[in-house]
Protein backbone atom coordinates (compact mmCIF):
# COMPACT_ATOMS: atom_id res chain seq x y z
CA UNK A 1 0.00 0.00 0.00
CA UNK A 2 1.48 3.55 -0.97
CA UNK A 3 1.78 6.53 1.42
CA UNK A 4 2.28 8.78 -1.18
CA UNK A 5 -0.06 11.50 -1.51
CA UNK A 6 0.19 12.66 -5.68
CA UNK A 7 -1.00 15.66 -6.97
CA UNK A 8 -1.88 13.52 -10.30
CA UNK A 9 -2.36 10.52 -10.97
CA UNK A 10 -3.14 9.40 -14.54
CA UNK A 11 -5.03 6.46 -15.18
CA UNK A 12 -3.81 5.43 -18.75
CA UNK A 13 -0.50 5.84 -20.63
CA UNK A 14 -1.52 6.69 -24.05
CA UNK A 15 -0.48 9.80 -25.95
CA UNK A 16 -2.94 11.59 -24.07
CA UNK A 17 -2.21 9.93 -20.41
CA UNK A 18 1.86 10.06 -21.08
CA UNK A 19 1.87 13.86 -22.27
CA UNK A 20 -0.46 14.82 -19.99
CA UNK A 21 1.98 13.20 -16.73
CA UNK A 22 4.84 14.68 -18.80
CA UNK A 23 3.18 18.17 -18.38
CA UNK A 24 1.97 17.91 -14.80
CA UNK A 25 5.55 16.92 -13.78
CA UNK A 26 7.34 19.41 -15.77
CA UNK A 27 4.84 22.32 -13.64
CA UNK A 28 5.76 20.65 -10.63
CA UNK A 29 3.01 18.31 -9.72
CA UNK A 30 3.72 15.37 -8.09
CA UNK A 31 2.62 12.61 -10.54
CA UNK A 32 1.76 9.09 -11.27
CA UNK A 33 0.70 6.95 -14.47
CA UNK A 34 -1.18 4.28 -14.25
CA UNK A 35 -1.75 1.43 -17.26
CA UNK A 36 -2.26 -2.11 -17.82
CA UNK A 37 -0.86 -2.96 -20.81
CA UNK A 38 2.22 -2.88 -19.75
CA UNK A 39 3.70 -1.01 -22.11
CA UNK A 40 3.36 2.66 -22.51
CA UNK A 41 1.79 4.69 -25.55
CA UNK A 42 -1.96 3.24 -25.57
CA UNK A 43 -3.39 1.57 -28.79
CA UNK A 44 -1.48 4.57 -30.93
CA UNK A 45 1.97 3.29 -30.42
CA UNK A 46 1.24 -0.36 -29.48
CA UNK A 47 -1.61 -1.83 -31.71
CA UNK A 48 -2.32 0.96 -33.86
CA UNK A 49 -1.24 4.28 -35.44
CA UNK A 50 2.86 3.58 -35.02
CA UNK A 51 2.92 -0.20 -36.28
CA UNK A 52 0.33 0.55 -39.17
CA UNK A 53 2.46 2.98 -40.41
CA UNK A 54 5.82 0.85 -40.55
CA UNK A 55 3.26 -1.58 -42.46
CA UNK A 56 2.48 0.73 -44.76
CA UNK A 57 5.70 1.73 -44.97
CA UNK A 58 7.26 -1.33 -45.72
CA UNK A 59 4.55 -2.75 -48.29
CA UNK A 60 4.67 0.88 -50.24
CA UNK A 61 8.11 0.62 -50.95
CA UNK A 62 7.60 -3.23 -52.10
CA UNK A 63 4.97 -1.24 -54.19
CA UNK A 64 7.43 1.23 -55.48
CA UNK A 65 9.91 -1.37 -56.17
CA UNK A 66 7.51 -3.71 -58.39
CA UNK A 67 5.33 -1.18 -60.07
CA UNK A 68 7.19 2.90 -60.47
CA UNK A 69 10.82 2.53 -60.46
CA UNK A 70 11.66 1.19 -64.10
CA UNK A 71 10.02 4.36 -65.38
CA UNK A 72 12.70 6.56 -63.73
CA UNK A 73 15.45 3.90 -65.14
CA UNK A 74 16.02 2.02 -61.88
CA UNK A 75 15.84 -2.06 -62.75
CA UNK A 76 14.82 -3.38 -59.66
CA UNK A 77 14.46 -7.34 -60.59
CA UNK A 78 13.28 -10.17 -58.60
CA UNK A 79 11.93 -8.09 -55.91
CA UNK A 80 9.84 -9.84 -53.43
CA UNK A 81 9.03 -9.50 -49.44
CA UNK A 82 9.15 -11.31 -46.20
CA UNK A 83 6.12 -10.91 -44.13
CA UNK A 84 7.68 -11.92 -40.78
CA UNK A 85 10.77 -9.33 -41.72
CA UNK A 86 8.15 -6.85 -41.58
CA UNK A 87 6.52 -7.82 -38.53
CA UNK A 88 10.11 -8.22 -37.02
CA UNK A 89 10.53 -4.53 -37.87
CA UNK A 90 7.05 -3.67 -37.15
CA UNK A 91 7.57 -5.12 -33.60
CA UNK A 92 11.34 -3.41 -32.79
CA UNK A 93 9.88 -0.22 -33.80
CA UNK A 94 7.05 -0.38 -31.15
CA UNK A 95 9.35 -1.62 -28.70
CA UNK A 96 11.51 0.89 -28.93
CA UNK A 97 9.21 3.57 -29.35
CA UNK A 98 7.38 2.74 -25.56
CA UNK A 99 10.93 1.76 -24.34
CA UNK A 100 11.56 5.86 -24.56
CA UNK A 101 8.68 7.04 -23.73
CA UNK A 102 9.37 5.05 -20.54
CA UNK A 103 12.24 6.73 -20.06
CA UNK A 104 10.69 10.03 -20.63
CA UNK A 105 8.77 8.54 -17.40
CA UNK A 106 12.02 8.10 -15.03
CA UNK A 107 13.40 11.78 -16.72
CA UNK A 108 10.36 13.70 -15.41
CA UNK A 109 10.44 12.13 -12.38
CA UNK A 110 7.31 10.63 -12.77
CA UNK A 111 5.76 7.04 -10.84
CA UNK A 112 5.19 4.66 -13.42
CA UNK A 113 2.53 1.88 -11.95
CA UNK A 114 1.65 -1.19 -14.11
CA UNK A 115 -1.45 -2.39 -13.43
CA UNK A 116 -5.36 -1.61 -13.90
CA UNK A 117 -6.76 1.15 -12.45
CA UNK A 118 -9.98 1.72 -10.51
CA UNK A 119 -11.31 4.57 -8.14
CA UNK A 120 -12.31 3.99 -4.49
CA UNK A 121 -13.06 7.07 -4.32
CA UNK A 122 -12.47 10.51 -5.85
CA UNK A 123 -9.42 10.70 -4.19
CA UNK A 124 -8.17 7.17 -3.93
CA UNK A 125 -7.09 4.77 -7.30
CA UNK A 126 -7.03 0.87 -6.16
CA UNK A 127 -4.34 -0.55 -9.09
CA UNK A 128 -4.47 -4.50 -9.55
CA UNK A 129 -0.91 -4.87 -10.21
CA UNK A 130 0.38 -6.81 -13.36
CA UNK A 131 2.49 -8.79 -10.90
CA UNK A 132 0.36 -9.46 -8.41
CA UNK A 133 -1.22 -7.69 -5.80
CA UNK A 134 -3.04 -4.44 -4.90
CA UNK A 135 -1.43 -0.93 -4.40
CA UNK A 136 -3.54 2.46 -3.24
CA UNK A 137 -2.97 5.49 -4.58
CA UNK A 138 -3.75 8.83 -2.80
CA UNK A 139 -4.21 11.96 -5.12
CA UNK A 140 -5.77 15.50 -5.24
CA UNK A 141 -6.63 14.76 -8.75
CA UNK A 142 -7.01 11.99 -11.01
CA UNK A 143 -6.97 12.71 -15.60
CA UNK A 144 -9.05 9.49 -16.88
CA UNK A 145 -7.47 8.49 -20.09
CA UNK A 146 -8.06 4.98 -20.55
CA UNK A 147 -8.31 5.43 -24.97
CA UNK A 148 -10.52 3.46 -26.94
CA UNK A 149 -11.52 0.02 -27.90
CA UNK A 150 -12.60 -1.59 -31.60
CA UNK A 151 -16.16 -1.44 -31.90
CA UNK A 152 -18.27 -4.41 -33.50
CA UNK A 153 -21.69 -5.09 -35.41
CA UNK A 154 -23.89 -7.59 -34.09
CA UNK A 155 -23.75 -11.22 -35.08
CA UNK A 156 -20.13 -10.59 -35.60
CA UNK A 157 -18.08 -12.20 -33.09
CA UNK A 158 -14.24 -10.94 -33.23
CA UNK A 159 -11.76 -13.65 -32.64
CA UNK A 160 -8.51 -11.89 -34.07
CA UNK A 161 -7.32 -14.60 -35.71
CA UNK A 162 -10.07 -15.21 -39.00
CA UNK A 163 -12.57 -12.57 -38.16
CA UNK A 164 -10.13 -9.66 -36.84
CA UNK A 165 -10.10 -6.07 -35.67
CA UNK A 166 -7.57 -3.48 -36.36
CA UNK A 167 -5.39 -4.99 -33.80
CA UNK A 168 -5.26 -8.92 -35.49
CA UNK A 169 -4.51 -7.00 -39.35
CA UNK A 170 -1.54 -6.18 -38.03
CA UNK A 171 -0.23 -9.59 -37.30
CA UNK A 172 -1.13 -11.98 -40.16
CA UNK A 173 1.43 -14.21 -40.81
CA UNK A 174 1.00 -15.07 -44.36
CA UNK A 175 -0.94 -12.16 -47.06
CA UNK A 176 -4.80 -13.60 -47.20
CA UNK A 177 -5.25 -14.26 -50.57
CA UNK A 178 -9.26 -12.33 -49.98
CA UNK A 179 -9.85 -10.12 -47.25
CA UNK A 180 -13.29 -8.39 -46.59
CA UNK A 181 -13.22 -5.03 -44.65
CA UNK A 182 -16.34 -4.31 -42.98
CA UNK A 183 -15.80 -0.41 -42.93
CA UNK A 184 -14.75 2.00 -45.19
CA UNK A 185 -12.83 4.44 -42.60
CA UNK A 186 -9.75 5.87 -42.19
CA UNK A 187 -8.45 2.07 -40.49
CA UNK A 188 -9.76 -0.29 -42.93
CA UNK A 189 -8.48 1.42 -45.54
CA UNK A 190 -5.15 1.63 -44.45
CA UNK A 191 -5.06 -1.68 -43.60
CA UNK A 192 -6.94 -3.04 -46.88
CA UNK A 193 -3.95 -0.76 -48.67
CA UNK A 194 -0.96 -2.54 -46.63
CA UNK A 195 -1.99 -5.82 -47.56
CA UNK A 196 -3.37 -5.12 -51.08
CA UNK A 197 0.14 -3.94 -52.28
CA UNK A 198 1.21 -7.18 -50.98
CA UNK A 199 -1.18 -9.20 -53.17
CA UNK A 200 -4.70 -9.75 -51.19
CA UNK A 201 -7.61 -9.20 -53.08
CA UNK A 202 -9.72 -6.11 -50.93
CA UNK A 203 -13.43 -5.71 -50.97
CA UNK A 204 -14.32 -2.84 -48.75
CA UNK A 205 -18.50 -3.07 -47.72
CA UNK A 206 -19.64 0.46 -45.91
CA UNK A 207 -23.32 0.96 -45.05
CA UNK A 208 -23.26 5.06 -45.50
CA UNK A 209 -23.26 6.22 -49.57
CA UNK A 210 -19.24 6.68 -49.41
CA UNK A 211 -15.69 5.65 -48.07
CA UNK A 212 -14.27 8.57 -45.43
CA UNK A 213 -17.69 9.93 -44.85
CA UNK A 214 -16.23 12.91 -42.60
CA UNK A 215 -14.12 14.19 -45.30
CA UNK A 216 -15.28 16.45 -48.05
CA UNK A 217 -17.28 15.49 -50.94
CA UNK A 218 -14.69 15.98 -53.47
CA UNK A 219 -12.15 14.04 -51.48
CA UNK A 220 -14.49 11.24 -51.10
CA UNK A 221 -15.24 10.78 -55.04
CA UNK A 222 -11.20 11.37 -56.11
CA UNK A 223 -9.95 8.94 -53.22
CA UNK A 224 -12.68 6.44 -54.37
CA UNK A 225 -12.16 6.43 -57.89
CA UNK A 226 -8.16 6.05 -56.94
CA UNK A 227 -8.59 3.40 -54.43
CA UNK A 228 -10.65 1.36 -56.72
CA UNK A 229 -8.00 1.86 -59.74
CA UNK A 230 -5.59 0.43 -57.09
CA UNK A 231 -7.86 -2.84 -56.92
CA UNK A 232 -10.41 -2.55 -54.09
CA UNK A 233 -13.47 -3.41 -54.66
CA UNK A 234 -15.80 -0.79 -52.41
CA UNK A 235 -19.73 -1.25 -52.37
CA UNK A 236 -21.19 1.78 -50.53
CA UNK A 237 -24.75 1.97 -49.55
CA UNK A 238 -24.13 -1.98 -48.52
CA UNK A 239 -24.27 -3.72 -45.16
CA UNK A 240 -23.21 -7.09 -43.92
CA UNK A 241 -25.46 -9.57 -42.78
CA UNK A 242 -24.37 -12.55 -42.09
CA UNK A 243 -20.42 -13.92 -41.53
CA UNK A 244 -20.14 -17.25 -41.23
CA UNK A 245 -16.61 -18.92 -40.64
CA UNK A 246 -16.64 -22.59 -42.69
CA UNK A 247 -13.75 -24.90 -42.63
CA UNK A 248 -11.01 -23.17 -44.96
CA UNK A 249 -13.10 -19.85 -46.39
CA UNK A 250 -15.51 -17.27 -44.41
CA UNK A 251 -18.32 -16.63 -46.42
CA UNK A 252 -19.88 -13.02 -45.85
CA UNK A 253 -23.39 -11.70 -46.82
CA UNK A 254 -24.42 -8.73 -47.81
CA UNK A 255 -26.91 -6.60 -49.05
CA UNK A 256 -27.85 -2.74 -50.08
CA UNK A 257 -28.49 -0.65 -47.33
CA UNK A 258 -31.73 -0.15 -48.29
CA UNK A 259 -32.73 -3.63 -48.42
CA UNK A 260 -32.73 -5.56 -51.26
CA UNK A 261 -31.39 -9.18 -53.18
CA UNK A 262 -28.22 -10.16 -51.08
CA UNK A 263 -24.95 -11.36 -52.07
CA UNK A 264 -22.73 -13.68 -51.08
CA UNK A 265 -18.43 -13.05 -50.66
CA UNK A 266 -16.25 -15.71 -49.96
CA UNK A 267 -12.64 -14.26 -48.66
CA UNK A 268 -9.80 -15.44 -45.78
CA UNK A 269 -10.15 -13.47 -43.87
CA UNK A 270 -12.36 -10.61 -42.28
CA UNK A 271 -11.58 -7.15 -40.82
CA UNK A 272 -14.32 -5.41 -38.93
CA UNK A 273 -13.43 -1.52 -39.10
CA UNK A 274 -16.32 0.29 -37.61
CA UNK A 275 -14.72 2.15 -35.56
CA UNK A 276 -14.25 2.45 -32.13
CA UNK A 277 -15.77 2.81 -28.87
CA UNK A 278 -14.68 4.56 -25.22
CA UNK A 279 -12.75 1.81 -22.65
CA UNK A 280 -13.91 2.41 -19.03
CA UNK A 281 -14.13 -1.00 -18.87
CA UNK A 282 -13.34 -1.48 -14.88
CA UNK A 283 -12.64 1.95 -13.58
CA UNK A 284 -16.01 1.37 -11.35
CA UNK A 285 -17.00 5.21 -12.27
CA UNK A 286 -20.23 4.53 -10.36
CA UNK A 287 -18.65 4.40 -7.25
CA UNK A 288 -18.00 7.65 -7.45
CA UNK A 289 -20.79 8.94 -9.62
CA UNK A 290 -18.61 10.36 -13.13
CA UNK A 291 -21.53 11.26 -15.34
CA UNK A 292 -21.30 9.45 -18.85
CA UNK A 293 -23.66 9.18 -21.97
CA UNK A 294 -25.50 6.16 -22.87
CA UNK A 295 -22.76 5.54 -25.59
CA UNK A 296 -19.96 5.55 -23.10
CA UNK A 297 -17.95 8.71 -23.51
CA UNK A 298 -17.39 10.42 -20.18
CA UNK A 299 -18.78 13.92 -19.72
CA UNK A 300 -16.69 16.69 -19.18
CA UNK A 301 -16.80 20.36 -19.29
CA UNK A 302 -14.82 23.06 -21.71
CA UNK A 303 -11.06 22.21 -18.95
CA UNK A 304 -12.17 18.31 -19.41
CA UNK A 305 -13.65 18.39 -16.06
CA UNK A 306 -16.19 16.26 -15.32
CA UNK A 307 -18.96 16.67 -12.77
CA UNK A 308 -16.51 15.55 -10.07
CA UNK A 309 -14.27 18.18 -9.28
CA UNK A 310 -11.43 16.80 -8.70
CA UNK A 311 -11.60 14.03 -11.97
CA UNK A 312 -10.78 15.06 -15.06
CA UNK A 313 -11.50 12.70 -18.86
CA UNK A 314 -9.32 13.41 -21.68
CA UNK A 315 -8.75 11.68 -25.29
CA UNK A 316 -11.17 9.15 -26.58
CA UNK A 317 -13.32 8.51 -23.31
CA UNK A 318 -14.53 11.70 -24.46
CA UNK A 319 -16.31 13.73 -27.43
CA UNK A 320 -14.95 14.22 -30.39
CA UNK A 321 -12.15 12.71 -33.20
CA UNK A 322 -10.48 9.98 -31.51
CA UNK A 323 -7.03 11.00 -32.65
CA UNK A 324 -3.59 11.03 -30.87
CA UNK A 325 -2.76 14.46 -31.40
CA UNK A 326 -6.42 14.89 -30.34
CA UNK A 327 -5.88 13.36 -27.13
CA UNK A 328 -2.00 15.25 -26.47
CA UNK A 329 -3.39 18.51 -27.06
CA UNK A 330 -6.56 18.13 -24.17
CA UNK A 331 -3.84 15.95 -22.19
CA UNK A 332 -1.20 18.82 -21.82
CA UNK A 333 -3.57 21.54 -21.69
CA UNK A 334 -5.61 19.70 -18.89
CA UNK A 335 -2.99 19.34 -16.86
CA UNK A 336 -2.06 23.24 -16.96
CA UNK A 337 -5.66 23.88 -15.98
CA UNK A 338 -5.02 21.42 -12.78
CA UNK A 339 -1.60 23.31 -12.08
CA UNK A 340 -3.66 26.72 -12.02
CA UNK A 341 -2.11 27.78 -16.00
CA UNK A 342 -4.32 28.22 -18.77
CA UNK A 343 -5.67 25.25 -21.09
CA UNK A 344 -7.25 25.97 -24.53
CA UNK A 345 -7.78 23.36 -27.37
CA UNK A 346 -8.93 25.02 -30.69
CA UNK A 347 -11.04 21.92 -32.00
CA UNK A 348 -11.52 23.76 -35.62
CA UNK A 349 -7.97 23.07 -36.13
CA UNK A 350 -7.28 19.31 -34.99
CA UNK A 351 -5.77 17.59 -38.59
CA UNK A 352 -6.98 14.21 -40.01
CA UNK A 353 -4.98 12.08 -41.75
CA UNK A 354 -5.23 9.32 -43.79
CA UNK A 355 -1.81 6.96 -44.56
CA UNK A 356 -2.90 5.81 -47.53
CA UNK A 357 -1.22 6.36 -51.00
CA UNK A 358 -1.85 9.08 -51.86
CA UNK A 359 -2.39 10.06 -48.55
CA UNK A 360 -5.56 12.38 -47.47
CA UNK A 361 -5.78 15.13 -44.85
CA UNK A 362 -8.09 17.79 -43.64
CA UNK A 363 -8.95 20.24 -41.45
CA UNK A 364 -11.72 22.66 -40.35
CA UNK A 365 -14.70 22.65 -42.61
CA UNK A 366 -15.74 20.46 -45.23
CA UNK A 367 -17.85 22.65 -48.28
CA UNK A 368 -21.09 20.11 -46.88
CA UNK A 369 -21.03 21.94 -43.16
CA UNK A 370 -20.59 25.09 -44.77
CA UNK A 371 -23.54 24.91 -47.12
CA UNK A 372 -25.52 23.36 -43.94
CA UNK A 373 -24.28 26.35 -41.80
CA UNK A 374 -25.16 28.89 -44.51
CA UNK A 375 -21.70 30.21 -44.40
CA UNK A 376 -20.90 32.19 -47.52
CA UNK A 377 -17.34 30.77 -48.70
CA UNK A 378 -14.84 30.81 -51.60
CA UNK A 379 -13.26 27.90 -52.54
CA UNK A 380 -9.28 27.42 -54.39
CA UNK A 381 -8.58 24.02 -55.90
CA UNK A 382 -5.55 23.46 -57.12
CA UNK A 383 -4.13 19.90 -58.90
CA UNK A 384 -1.23 18.16 -57.80
CA UNK A 385 -0.73 17.57 -62.07
CA UNK A 386 0.46 20.86 -62.23
CA UNK A 387 3.16 20.52 -60.13
CA UNK A 388 6.79 19.88 -60.90
CA UNK A 389 7.32 18.26 -57.38
CA UNK A 390 4.58 16.06 -57.92
CA UNK A 391 5.46 15.40 -61.59
CA UNK A 392 8.72 14.13 -60.93
CA UNK A 393 7.78 12.14 -58.04
CA UNK A 394 5.55 10.54 -59.96
CA UNK A 395 2.84 11.58 -57.68
CA UNK A 396 0.19 13.42 -60.01
CA UNK A 397 -3.02 12.14 -58.05
CA UNK A 398 -4.88 14.76 -56.06
CA UNK A 399 -5.59 18.28 -55.13
CA UNK A 400 -5.61 20.74 -52.60
CA UNK A 401 -8.61 22.62 -51.60
CA UNK A 402 -8.82 25.91 -49.74
CA UNK A 403 -12.23 27.44 -48.24
CA UNK A 404 -12.42 30.75 -47.10
CA UNK A 405 -14.80 33.08 -45.65
CA UNK A 406 -16.16 34.75 -48.88
CA UNK A 407 -16.13 38.30 -47.07
CA UNK A 408 -13.09 38.29 -44.70
CA UNK A 409 -11.08 35.91 -46.41
CA UNK A 410 -9.90 33.75 -43.18
CA UNK A 411 -9.27 30.11 -43.79
CA UNK A 412 -12.32 28.33 -42.64
CA UNK A 413 -11.16 24.44 -44.06
CA UNK A 414 -8.49 22.94 -46.47
CA UNK A 415 -8.74 19.35 -47.70
CA UNK A 416 -5.71 17.63 -49.42
CA UNK A 417 -5.96 14.49 -51.51
CA UNK A 418 -2.48 13.60 -52.72
CA UNK A 419 1.42 13.07 -51.86
CA UNK A 420 2.41 14.03 -48.17
CA UNK A 421 -0.84 15.26 -47.11
CA UNK A 422 -0.30 15.00 -43.61
CA UNK A 423 2.73 17.01 -44.01
CA UNK A 424 0.92 19.89 -45.90
CA UNK A 425 -1.90 19.98 -43.50
CA UNK A 426 0.16 21.33 -41.13
CA UNK A 427 0.68 25.02 -43.10
CA UNK A 428 -2.84 24.97 -42.58
CA UNK A 429 -3.61 24.37 -39.31
CA UNK A 430 -1.01 27.04 -38.54
CA UNK A 431 -2.61 29.35 -40.71
CA UNK A 432 -6.07 28.31 -38.95
CA UNK A 433 -4.76 28.28 -35.54
CA UNK A 434 -3.99 32.16 -35.99
CA UNK A 435 -7.05 33.10 -37.98
CA UNK A 436 -5.13 33.59 -41.28
CA UNK A 437 -6.91 34.19 -44.57
CA UNK A 438 -6.24 32.50 -47.75
CA UNK A 439 -4.51 35.77 -49.02
CA UNK A 440 -1.76 34.68 -46.45
CA UNK A 441 -1.11 31.88 -47.42
CA UNK A 442 -0.81 32.89 -51.11
CA UNK A 443 1.65 35.53 -50.56
CA UNK A 444 3.81 33.83 -48.13
CA UNK A 445 6.88 32.41 -49.89
CA UNK A 446 7.17 28.38 -50.78
CA UNK A 447 10.35 27.05 -51.98
CA UNK A 448 10.38 25.68 -55.74
CA UNK A 449 10.07 22.65 -56.71
CA UNK A 450 8.47 21.59 -53.52
CA UNK A 451 4.63 19.84 -53.14
CA UNK A 452 4.06 22.71 -50.64
CA UNK A 453 3.92 25.05 -53.89
CA UNK A 454 -0.01 23.34 -54.25
CA UNK A 455 -0.73 24.92 -51.14
CA UNK A 456 -0.10 28.18 -52.25
CA UNK A 457 -1.53 28.03 -55.99
CA UNK A 458 -4.80 26.56 -54.00
CA UNK A 459 -4.90 29.63 -51.83
CA UNK A 460 -4.03 31.91 -55.13
CA UNK A 461 -6.83 30.46 -56.67
CA UNK A 462 -9.65 31.48 -53.98
CA UNK A 463 -9.27 34.65 -55.47
CA UNK A 464 -9.02 33.51 -59.03
CA UNK A 465 -5.41 34.16 -59.13
CA UNK A 466 -3.90 30.78 -59.47
CA UNK A 467 -0.26 30.63 -61.68
CA UNK A 468 0.48 27.23 -62.98
CA UNK A 469 -3.51 26.05 -64.04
Amino acid sequence: MSDTQYDVVVIGGGPGGYVAAIRAAQQGLKTAVVEGRGALGGTCLNVGCIPSKALLGASEKYHEATSTMDELGVIAEGVSFDVSKMLKYKNKTVKGLTGGIEFLMKKNKIDYVKGWGSFVDANTIKVALLDGGEQELKTKNTIIATGSEPASIPGVEIDEERVVSSTGALDFEDVPEHILVIGGGVIGLELGSVWGRLGSNITVVEFLDTIVPTMDSDVQAEFTKILTKQGMDIKTSTKVTDVKLLKSKIKVTVEPAAGGDAEVIECDKVLVSVGRKPFTNGLNLEAIGVEVTPQGMVVTDDHWRTNVASVYAIGDVTDGPMLAHKAEEEGSNCADIIAGKVGHVNYDAIPNVVYTTPEVASVGKTEGELKEAGIEYKAGKFPFMANAKAKIGQHPEGFVKVLADAKTDRVLGVHILGADAGNLIAEAVLAMEFDGSAEDIALTSHAHPTLSEVMKEAALAVAGMEVHA
